[in-house]
């Protein structure tokens, strides 16, 4: 079957679960990922043909899509901040607000004089994408990762591994840690935000999917992973020290008022580029 062809009825397909551009994405980064062809490829060749054996990849995938498992999880890897990460379903899949996160700090960082001995602790770190792509991104910094699941930090080692990266990689329960036992300039989360009552709002790909450990706390105590955080900011970052968050978008305020109450200083909240409130910074 004609390349071309399989597209039309691939999309039409997709089209009644996802919206016509992600469905035609998803052909797209398919066709990459298991047949080496790019969009300009079929462009220039529109008579190219998929063989039997690419036909009968494709309909897996279909199929799994159908179902609404998210692709990445299908393809078992996703790009973040430009670089491959493997996921799978102890990890969330990495999310382009993350990436706004991590580009805040590597912008803010990008002028010193030298970043040799730069701590920098990543807490909740999942697939590691966040500490992975800062090690990458700040020459010479030591970078630190703890999380709660030992399976998430499996993946994560690998993706350091991938990705020629040095991690320090760490299990703990942040809520249940009573002291860091170490000083850091910058300390960084994206811990569980979403509240129950946000169940609603998510799509059934990510609620059927992705680990509800690393995205949902009690509805009557949504910053609980926020204030012990700060807490253990307060005695464990260097003298004016960063402390970044990806924080849930209807509870900007309450965050800035958190962090203010703490005593930190220079407190920013920033919009993602969809206009929601979508990450804090402040400096101790």
């Amino acid at each position: 079957m004609k390349i071309k062809d399989y597209r039309t009825s691939f999309i039409d397909a997709m089209s009644r679960i996802y919206d016509q551009a992600e469905a035609e994405s998803f052909f797209y980064i398919i066709l990459q990922d298991k047949c080496g062809l790019r969009r300009i490829d079929i462009a220039l060749q529109p008579e190219l043909v998929l063989t039997a054996e690419q036909i009968r990849i494709f309909d897996i995938i279909k199929e799994q899509l159908e179902q609404e498992v998210p692709l990445q999880y299908i393809l078992g890897k996703t790009n973040f901040y430009g670089l491959d990460f493997i996921v799978n379903e102890d990890v969330l899949i990495p999310r382009q607000e993350t990436e706004e996160l991590v580009e805040w700090i590597i912008t803010a960082n990008a002028e010193k004089e030298s970043t040799v001995g730069l701590r920098i602790l990543d807490i909740g770190t999942g697939s590691g994408c966040i500490a992975i792509t800062l090690a990458k991104n700040i020459p010479d910094a030591v970078v630190y990762a703890i999380d709660v699941s030992e399976k998430a930090l499996a993946t994560a080692r690998q993706n350091a591994e991938l990705n020629s990266v040095e991690v320090n990689f760490l299990l703990r329960n942040i809520l249940e840690v009573e002291n860091l036992e170490s000083h850091f300039d910058i300390i960084v989360s994206n811990p569980p935000y979403v509240r129950h009552l946000e169940k609603h709002e998510i799509r059934k790909n990510v609620l059927d999917n992705e680990p509800h450990l690393a995205l949902f706390v009690e509805d009557n105590n949504a910053l609980v992973f926020y204030n012990k955080i700060s807490e253990l900011a307060l005695n464990n970052l260097n003298d004016g020290g960063q402390l970044y968050f990806e924080i849930n978008q209807y509870l900007g305020l309450e965050m800035t008022e958190l962090l203010g109450d703490k005593g930190f200083k220079n407190i920013v909240l920033k919009k993602d580029i969809y206009g929601n409130d979508r990450m804090i910074y402040c400096n101790k």
